[in-house]
Protein backbone atom coordinates (compact mmCIF):
# COMPACT_ATOMS: atom_id res chain seq x y z
CA UNK A 1 0.00 0.00 0.00
CA UNK A 2 2.82 2.46 0.71
CA UNK A 3 4.78 2.18 -1.93
CA UNK A 4 1.89 1.91 -4.34
CA UNK A 5 1.37 5.66 -2.73
CA UNK A 6 5.17 6.75 -3.02
CA UNK A 7 4.75 4.85 -6.72
CA UNK A 8 1.97 7.04 -7.71
CA UNK A 9 2.43 10.24 -6.09
CA UNK A 10 0.25 12.59 -8.90
CA UNK A 11 -2.52 10.21 -8.71
CA UNK A 12 -2.54 10.32 -4.85
CA UNK A 13 -2.73 13.61 -4.73
CA UNK A 14 -5.55 14.18 -6.96
CA UNK A 15 -7.46 11.77 -4.47
CA UNK A 16 -6.70 14.07 -1.46
CA UNK A 17 -7.70 17.05 -4.03
CA UNK A 18 -11.49 14.94 -4.35
CA UNK A 19 -11.06 14.65 -0.32
CA UNK A 20 -11.02 18.20 0.14
CA UNK A 21 -14.16 18.32 -1.32
CA UNK A 22 -15.60 15.48 0.23
CA UNK A 23 -14.77 17.46 3.09
CA UNK A 24 -17.81 19.77 2.09
CA UNK A 25 -20.65 16.90 2.58
CA UNK A 26 -22.20 15.55 5.27
CA UNK A 27 -20.79 12.10 7.02
CA UNK A 28 -17.59 11.95 5.22
CA UNK A 29 -15.40 13.77 7.83
CA UNK A 30 -16.00 11.09 10.28
CA UNK A 31 -15.30 8.28 7.89
CA UNK A 32 -12.37 9.93 6.31
CA UNK A 33 -11.09 10.53 10.46
CA UNK A 34 -12.14 6.99 11.23
CA UNK A 35 -9.68 5.96 8.23
CA UNK A 36 -6.88 7.70 9.25
CA UNK A 37 -6.62 5.87 12.20
CA UNK A 38 -7.41 2.35 11.75
CA UNK A 39 -5.75 1.75 8.64
CA UNK A 40 -2.37 3.17 9.96
CA UNK A 41 -3.20 1.04 13.37
CA UNK A 42 -3.13 -2.36 10.78
CA UNK A 43 -0.14 -1.22 9.11
CA UNK A 44 2.17 -0.56 11.62
CA UNK A 45 1.41 -3.51 13.99
CA UNK A 46 1.37 -6.07 11.19
CA UNK A 47 4.53 -4.70 9.38
CA UNK A 48 6.12 -4.51 12.40
CA UNK A 49 7.71 -1.20 11.53
CA UNK A 50 10.22 -2.53 9.54
CA UNK A 51 9.80 0.32 6.73
CA UNK A 52 8.99 3.10 9.44
CA UNK A 53 5.64 2.45 8.56
CA UNK A 54 4.98 4.78 12.33
CA UNK A 55 7.41 7.86 10.64
CA UNK A 56 5.28 7.64 7.48
CA UNK A 57 1.86 7.77 9.33
CA UNK A 58 2.42 9.93 12.18
CA UNK A 59 3.78 12.36 9.07
CA UNK A 60 0.63 12.02 7.48
CA UNK A 61 -1.48 12.91 11.06
CA UNK A 62 0.69 15.72 11.79
CA UNK A 63 -0.14 17.20 8.40
CA UNK A 64 -3.56 16.33 8.70
CA UNK A 65 -4.80 17.38 11.80
CA UNK A 66 -5.60 21.12 11.22
CA UNK A 67 -7.82 19.64 8.40
CA UNK A 68 -9.61 17.02 10.80
CA UNK A 69 -10.26 19.71 12.77
CA UNK A 70 -11.46 21.95 10.00
CA UNK A 71 -14.13 19.65 8.61
CA UNK A 72 -15.15 18.03 12.37
CA UNK A 73 -13.82 14.46 11.05
CA UNK A 74 -12.25 14.20 14.68
CA UNK A 75 -14.12 12.37 17.60
CA UNK A 76 -12.40 13.81 20.21
CA UNK A 77 -10.39 17.29 19.62
CA UNK A 78 -7.20 16.14 20.45
CA UNK A 79 -7.31 13.19 18.27
CA UNK A 80 -4.91 14.20 16.08
CA UNK A 81 -2.01 14.34 18.75
CA UNK A 82 -3.22 11.06 20.40
CA UNK A 83 -3.03 9.85 16.95
CA UNK A 84 0.35 10.99 16.39
CA UNK A 85 1.46 9.41 19.76
CA UNK A 86 0.03 6.31 19.35
CA UNK A 87 1.71 5.83 16.06
CA UNK A 88 4.94 6.44 17.59
CA UNK A 89 4.54 4.22 20.42
CA UNK A 90 3.51 1.70 18.33
CA UNK A 91 6.60 1.81 15.89
CA UNK A 92 8.60 1.52 19.38
CA UNK A 93 7.50 -1.58 20.62
CA UNK A 94 6.61 -3.26 17.20
CA UNK A 95 9.88 -2.21 15.41
CA UNK A 96 12.77 -3.86 14.69
CA UNK A 97 15.01 -0.96 15.45
CA UNK A 98 16.91 -0.83 19.02
CA UNK A 99 16.16 2.66 20.03
CA UNK A 100 18.05 5.09 21.17
CA UNK A 101 17.27 5.77 24.65
CA UNK A 102 17.00 9.47 25.47
CA UNK A 103 16.81 10.23 28.82
CA UNK A 104 16.99 13.96 28.38
CA UNK A 105 12.74 13.71 27.04
CA UNK A 106 11.75 11.01 29.22
CA UNK A 107 12.65 13.78 31.99
CA UNK A 108 11.38 16.77 29.68
CA UNK A 109 7.80 14.74 30.31
CA UNK A 110 7.91 13.50 33.92
CA UNK A 111 9.09 17.36 34.87
CA UNK A 112 6.04 18.75 32.61
CA UNK A 113 3.61 16.92 34.48
CA UNK A 114 5.28 18.61 37.55
CA UNK A 115 3.39 21.82 36.69
CA UNK A 116 -0.26 19.46 37.80
CA UNK A 117 0.75 20.22 41.20
CA UNK A 118 0.15 23.87 41.18
CA UNK A 119 -2.85 23.96 38.97
CA UNK A 120 -5.45 25.69 40.21
CA UNK A 121 -8.87 26.27 37.98
CA UNK A 122 -12.08 28.33 38.89
CA UNK A 123 -15.60 26.89 40.02
CA UNK A 124 -17.11 25.62 37.01
CA UNK A 125 -13.67 25.27 34.69
CA UNK A 126 -12.97 21.79 33.85
CA UNK A 127 -9.32 20.52 35.22
CA UNK A 128 -9.08 17.77 33.18
CA UNK A 129 -9.55 19.73 29.97
CA UNK A 130 -7.73 22.80 31.39
CA UNK A 131 -4.83 20.22 31.24
CA UNK A 132 -5.31 18.47 28.70
CA UNK A 133 -5.16 21.29 26.88
CA UNK A 134 -2.06 22.81 27.81
CA UNK A 135 0.10 19.81 28.20
CA UNK A 136 -1.07 17.40 25.52
CA UNK A 137 1.13 19.39 22.84
CA UNK A 138 4.14 19.28 24.86
CA UNK A 139 3.91 15.82 25.71
CA UNK A 140 3.58 14.82 22.22
CA UNK A 141 6.79 17.00 21.44
CA UNK A 142 8.36 14.40 24.17
CA UNK A 143 7.18 11.45 22.66
CA UNK A 144 7.97 12.11 19.07
CA UNK A 145 11.33 13.13 20.32
CA UNK A 146 11.84 10.10 22.02
CA UNK A 147 11.07 7.88 18.91
CA UNK A 148 13.40 10.23 16.24
CA UNK A 149 16.38 11.43 18.90
CA UNK A 150 19.38 10.35 17.02
CA UNK A 151 17.41 8.16 14.99
CA UNK A 152 18.98 7.23 11.47
CA UNK A 153 16.27 7.98 8.81
CA UNK A 154 17.67 8.00 5.30
CA UNK A 155 17.46 10.68 2.62
CA UNK A 156 14.77 9.11 0.79
CA UNK A 157 12.37 7.89 3.61
CA UNK A 158 12.51 11.33 4.74
CA UNK A 159 11.63 12.77 2.02
CA UNK A 160 8.40 10.16 2.00
CA UNK A 161 7.96 11.42 5.31
CA UNK A 162 7.35 14.90 4.14
CA UNK A 163 4.92 13.63 1.14
CA UNK A 164 2.87 12.01 3.67
CA UNK A 165 2.94 15.02 5.35
CA UNK A 166 1.83 16.93 2.55
CA UNK A 167 -1.05 14.85 1.56
CA UNK A 168 -3.68 15.76 3.94
CA UNK A 169 -2.64 20.07 3.25
CA UNK A 170 -3.67 18.93 -0.69
CA UNK A 171 -7.30 18.52 0.83
CA UNK A 172 -6.83 21.45 3.33
CA UNK A 173 -6.36 23.85 0.65
CA UNK A 174 -9.04 22.36 -1.86
CA UNK A 175 -11.75 22.44 1.48
CA UNK A 176 -10.74 26.33 1.93
CA UNK A 177 -11.51 26.93 -1.72
CA UNK A 178 -14.91 25.40 -1.38
CA UNK A 179 -15.60 27.03 2.01
CA UNK A 180 -14.21 30.75 0.82
CA UNK A 181 -17.00 33.20 -0.54
CA UNK A 182 -16.59 35.15 -3.23
CA UNK A 183 -13.88 36.93 -2.77
CA UNK A 184 -15.32 40.04 -3.95
CA UNK A 185 -18.18 39.75 -1.37
CA UNK A 186 -15.58 39.83 1.44
CA UNK A 187 -14.49 42.88 3.40
CA UNK A 188 -10.96 42.62 3.91
CA UNK A 189 -9.37 44.51 7.13
CA UNK A 190 -5.83 45.02 8.90
CA UNK A 191 -6.49 41.64 10.70
CA UNK A 192 -6.23 37.48 10.01
CA UNK A 193 -9.56 36.22 7.92
CA UNK A 194 -11.54 33.17 8.91
CA UNK A 195 -13.28 33.84 5.79
CA UNK A 196 -10.67 32.76 3.41
CA UNK A 197 -9.37 30.24 6.19
CA UNK A 198 -12.02 27.26 5.61
CA UNK A 199 -14.00 29.12 8.57
CA UNK A 200 -11.54 27.62 10.25
CA UNK A 201 -8.67 29.56 12.78
CA UNK A 202 -6.40 31.91 10.42
CA UNK A 203 -2.90 31.01 12.92
CA UNK A 204 -2.96 27.66 12.88
CA UNK A 205 -4.46 27.33 8.93
CA UNK A 206 -1.80 29.71 7.70
CA UNK A 207 0.86 27.42 9.66
CA UNK A 208 -0.33 24.28 8.08
CA UNK A 209 -0.06 26.25 4.48
CA UNK A 210 3.45 27.47 5.69
CA UNK A 211 4.46 23.79 5.96
CA UNK A 212 3.11 22.56 2.35
CA UNK A 213 5.48 26.14 1.17
CA UNK A 214 8.17 24.51 2.75
CA UNK A 215 7.82 20.73 1.57
CA UNK A 216 7.25 21.87 -2.47
CA UNK A 217 10.06 24.28 -2.23
CA UNK A 218 12.19 21.34 -0.36
CA UNK A 219 10.92 19.26 -3.47
CA UNK A 220 12.12 21.63 -6.44
CA UNK A 221 15.52 22.74 -4.80
CA UNK A 222 16.54 19.23 -4.55
CA UNK A 223 14.92 18.47 -8.16
CA UNK A 224 12.85 15.83 -6.62
CA UNK A 225 9.63 14.35 -8.00
CA UNK A 226 6.61 15.34 -6.52
CA UNK A 227 3.99 15.11 -9.38
CA UNK A 228 6.49 14.03 -12.17
CA UNK A 229 5.60 17.46 -14.00
CA UNK A 230 8.06 20.12 -12.71
CA UNK A 231 5.69 23.20 -13.96
CA UNK A 232 2.86 21.50 -11.79
CA UNK A 233 4.66 21.33 -8.73
CA UNK A 234 5.51 25.16 -8.92
CA UNK A 235 1.46 25.52 -9.70
CA UNK A 236 1.18 24.12 -6.09
CA UNK A 237 3.56 26.19 -4.61
CA UNK A 238 2.31 29.22 -5.90
CA UNK A 239 -1.28 28.53 -5.25
CA UNK A 240 -0.01 27.11 -1.54
CA UNK A 241 1.59 30.84 -1.52
CA UNK A 242 -1.48 32.63 -2.60
CA UNK A 243 -4.23 30.98 -0.24
CA UNK A 244 -1.77 31.30 2.61
CA UNK A 245 -1.09 35.44 1.70
CA UNK A 246 -5.28 35.58 1.55
CA UNK A 247 -5.23 34.16 5.30
CA UNK A 248 -4.10 37.68 6.56
CA UNK A 249 -2.23 35.73 9.03
CA UNK A 250 1.62 36.48 8.92
CA UNK A 251 2.79 34.35 11.41
CA UNK A 252 2.95 30.96 9.26
CA UNK A 253 3.84 32.78 6.00
CA UNK A 254 6.92 34.38 8.21
CA UNK A 255 8.04 30.92 9.46
CA UNK A 256 7.66 29.28 6.40
CA UNK A 257 9.79 31.84 4.70
CA UNK A 258 12.61 32.21 7.01
CA UNK A 259 12.77 28.27 7.36
CA UNK A 260 13.21 28.04 3.35
CA UNK A 261 16.19 30.37 3.62
CA UNK A 262 17.81 28.93 5.84
CA UNK A 263 17.56 25.69 4.19
CA UNK A 264 17.99 27.35 0.95
CA UNK A 265 21.53 29.04 2.54
CA UNK A 266 22.51 25.56 3.82
CA UNK A 267 22.09 23.18 0.06
CA UNK A 268 23.74 25.91 -1.71
CA UNK A 269 26.68 25.15 0.50
CA UNK A 270 26.49 21.91 -0.07
CA UNK A 271 25.89 21.48 -3.68
CA UNK A 272 28.64 24.35 -4.22
CA UNK A 273 26.63 26.29 -6.49
CA UNK A 274 27.98 28.97 -8.65
CA UNK A 275 27.01 32.69 -7.91
CA UNK A 276 25.67 32.85 -12.12
CA UNK A 277 22.98 30.05 -10.46
CA UNK A 278 22.01 31.46 -7.19
CA UNK A 279 21.89 34.83 -8.92
CA UNK A 280 19.76 33.31 -11.86
CA UNK A 281 16.77 31.19 -9.25
CA UNK A 282 16.71 34.33 -7.20
CA UNK A 283 15.87 36.14 -10.28
CA UNK A 284 13.15 34.12 -11.26
CA UNK A 285 11.99 33.60 -7.84
CA UNK A 286 11.67 36.87 -7.17
CA UNK A 287 9.56 37.66 -10.61
CA UNK A 288 7.08 35.25 -9.37
CA UNK A 289 6.82 36.42 -5.72
CA UNK A 290 5.92 40.24 -6.78
CA UNK A 291 3.59 38.66 -8.93
CA UNK A 292 2.05 36.75 -6.44
CA UNK A 293 1.76 39.71 -3.99
CA UNK A 294 0.73 42.29 -6.82
CA UNK A 295 -2.17 40.22 -7.63
CA UNK A 296 -3.05 39.22 -4.52
CA UNK A 297 -3.10 42.43 -3.14
CA UNK A 298 -5.23 43.53 -5.91
CA UNK A 299 -7.95 41.33 -4.96
CA UNK A 300 -7.63 42.48 -1.53
CA UNK A 301 -8.24 45.98 -2.46
CA UNK A 302 -4.71 46.79 -1.20
CA UNK A 303 -5.15 45.14 2.57
CA UNK A 304 -2.36 42.77 2.20
CA UNK A 305 0.06 45.40 2.17
CA UNK A 306 -1.59 46.95 5.22
CA UNK A 307 -1.77 43.63 6.75
CA UNK A 308 1.95 43.02 6.27
CA UNK A 309 3.42 46.62 6.84
CA UNK A 310 1.49 46.24 10.68
CA UNK A 311 -1.39 49.12 9.39
CA UNK A 312 -4.97 49.07 9.90
CA UNK A 313 -7.74 48.86 7.20
CA UNK A 314 -7.90 52.94 7.15
CA UNK A 315 -3.96 52.62 6.18
CA UNK A 316 -3.01 54.43 9.66
CA UNK A 317 0.11 52.41 11.07
CA UNK A 318 -0.70 50.34 14.12
CA UNK A 319 1.10 51.12 17.95
CA UNK A 320 1.29 47.60 18.20
CA UNK A 321 2.05 45.06 15.17
CA UNK A 322 2.05 41.96 17.57
CA UNK A 323 -1.70 42.04 18.12
CA UNK A 324 -0.80 42.31 22.01
CA UNK A 325 1.20 39.81 21.94
CA UNK A 326 4.29 41.55 23.40
CA UNK A 327 2.63 43.11 26.06
CA UNK A 328 1.25 39.19 26.78
CA UNK A 329 4.98 37.86 27.21
CA UNK A 330 6.38 40.79 29.27
CA UNK A 331 3.16 40.05 31.66
CA UNK A 332 3.89 35.72 31.81
CA UNK A 333 7.23 37.19 32.38
CA UNK A 334 6.48 38.90 35.38
CA UNK A 335 4.80 36.31 36.74
CA UNK A 336 7.55 34.26 36.53
CA UNK A 337 9.94 36.62 38.68
CA UNK A 338 6.90 36.94 41.40
CA UNK A 339 6.51 32.80 41.53
CA UNK A 340 9.63 31.22 40.57
CA UNK A 341 7.96 27.96 41.01
CA UNK A 342 5.38 28.59 38.73
CA UNK A 343 1.77 29.48 38.98
CA UNK A 344 0.56 26.03 37.29
CA UNK A 345 -0.69 24.53 34.08
CA UNK A 346 -3.27 26.69 32.51
CA UNK A 347 -3.91 29.44 35.48
CA UNK A 348 -2.02 31.78 33.01
CA UNK A 349 -5.51 32.81 31.79
CA UNK A 350 -7.02 33.11 35.12
CA UNK A 351 -4.23 35.49 36.38
CA UNK A 352 -4.90 37.74 33.36
CA UNK A 353 -8.42 37.85 34.04
CA UNK A 354 -7.89 38.46 37.79
CA UNK A 355 -5.31 41.57 36.85
CA UNK A 356 -7.85 42.85 33.79
CA UNK A 357 -5.69 42.63 31.05
CA UNK A 358 -6.70 43.38 27.71
CA UNK A 359 -5.90 39.78 26.62
CA UNK A 360 -7.48 36.79 28.44
CA UNK A 361 -7.20 34.07 26.20
CA UNK A 362 -5.12 31.18 26.17
CA UNK A 363 -1.44 32.17 25.39
CA UNK A 364 -0.26 31.91 21.89
CA UNK A 365 3.19 31.88 22.98
CA UNK A 366 4.84 28.51 24.36
CA UNK A 367 8.26 30.33 25.32
CA UNK A 368 5.98 32.32 27.45
CA UNK A 369 3.45 29.40 29.12
CA UNK A 370 6.33 27.47 29.96
CA UNK A 371 8.08 29.63 32.10
CA UNK A 372 5.00 31.45 33.79
CA UNK A 373 2.81 28.38 33.99
CA UNK A 374 6.11 25.89 35.17
CA UNK A 375 8.12 28.92 36.46
CA UNK A 376 12.14 27.50 36.92
CA UNK A 377 11.91 23.98 35.53
CA UNK A 378 9.47 25.61 32.67
CA UNK A 379 13.58 27.44 32.46
CA UNK A 380 15.22 24.37 32.44
CA UNK A 381 12.95 22.70 29.53
CA UNK A 382 13.47 25.29 27.68
CA UNK A 383 16.83 25.27 27.28
CA UNK A 384 17.16 21.36 26.89
CA UNK A 385 15.02 22.21 24.04
CA UNK A 386 17.04 24.89 22.68
CA UNK A 387 20.16 22.91 23.00
CA UNK A 388 19.62 19.54 21.90
CA UNK A 389 19.19 19.84 18.26
CA UNK A 390 21.62 22.50 18.36
CA UNK A 391 24.22 19.95 18.90
CA UNK A 392 22.95 17.35 16.54
CA UNK A 393 23.46 20.67 14.24
CA UNK A 394 27.17 21.38 14.39
CA UNK A 395 27.80 17.17 13.93
CA UNK A 396 25.64 17.26 10.70
CA UNK A 397 27.24 17.82 7.40
CA UNK A 398 25.74 20.86 5.42
CA UNK A 399 22.99 18.82 3.57
CA UNK A 400 21.73 17.80 6.72
CA UNK A 401 22.85 21.00 8.85
CA UNK A 402 20.02 22.30 6.07
CA UNK A 403 16.68 20.24 7.38
CA UNK A 404 18.00 20.03 10.93
CA UNK A 405 18.14 24.08 10.78
CA UNK A 406 14.57 24.36 8.88
CA UNK A 407 12.76 21.91 11.29
CA UNK A 408 14.33 23.64 14.19
CA UNK A 409 13.39 27.15 13.06
CA UNK A 410 10.16 25.75 12.14
CA UNK A 411 9.15 24.64 15.51
CA UNK A 412 10.68 27.71 17.36
CA UNK A 413 9.07 30.38 15.05
CA UNK A 414 5.66 28.55 15.54
CA UNK A 415 5.38 28.36 19.27
CA UNK A 416 5.97 31.83 19.26
CA UNK A 417 3.06 33.07 17.22
CA UNK A 418 0.67 29.91 17.86
CA UNK A 419 2.04 27.71 20.54
CA UNK A 420 1.28 24.07 20.94
CA UNK A 421 -2.64 23.94 19.72
CA UNK A 422 -1.46 20.82 17.52
CA UNK A 423 0.88 18.05 16.77
CA UNK A 424 2.86 19.85 14.12
CA UNK A 425 4.95 21.84 15.92
CA UNK A 426 6.26 18.82 18.67
CA UNK A 427 6.68 16.55 15.55
CA UNK A 428 8.75 19.21 13.57
CA UNK A 429 10.95 19.63 16.38
CA UNK A 430 11.58 15.95 16.89
CA UNK A 431 13.20 15.69 12.93
CA UNK A 432 15.93 18.49 14.18
CA UNK A 433 16.79 15.37 16.52
CA UNK A 434 17.25 12.84 13.20
CA UNK A 435 20.37 11.59 11.47
CA UNK A 436 20.05 11.42 8.15
CA UNK A 437 21.47 8.39 6.29
CA UNK A 438 22.24 7.37 2.32
CA UNK A 439 23.62 11.23 1.25
CA UNK A 440 24.88 10.74 -1.96
CA UNK A 441 28.45 12.19 -2.68
CA UNK A 442 26.58 14.12 -5.86
CA UNK A 443 28.24 17.57 -5.76
CA UNK A 444 27.97 18.71 -8.91
CA UNK A 445 29.28 22.20 -10.16
CA UNK A 446 25.65 23.45 -11.76
CA UNK A 447 26.39 26.05 -14.54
Amino acid sequence: MIQYILNNKLKVICIHILIGYLGTLPLFPKFYGLICLIIPLVVIVSSNNRNEEAFLFASYMAGGEIFLRMIKGVFLYETGKYGVMLFLVLGIIFGPFKQRFSVHYLFYILLLLLGIVFTQVPEGESLRTNIVFNLSGPVVLGICAMYFYYRPISKQKLLDALFFMLLPLFSMITYMYFRTPDLKEILFGGAAMSETSGGFGPNQVATAVGLGILIIAVFLLLKEKLTGYIYLDAFFLIYFIYRGLLTFSRGGIFTAAIALILFAFFFILYKKMSFQVIFKYVLILGFFLIAIWVYTSNITGGMLDNRYTGKNAAGIQKKDISTGRGDLIAFQFNNFFENPLGIGVGNGKYERMKSNETITAASHNEVGRLVEEHGFIGFVLLLLLLIVPLINFFKANNFQKGFIIAFYMMWFLTINHSAMRVALPGFIYALSLIRITDIENDLIDEE
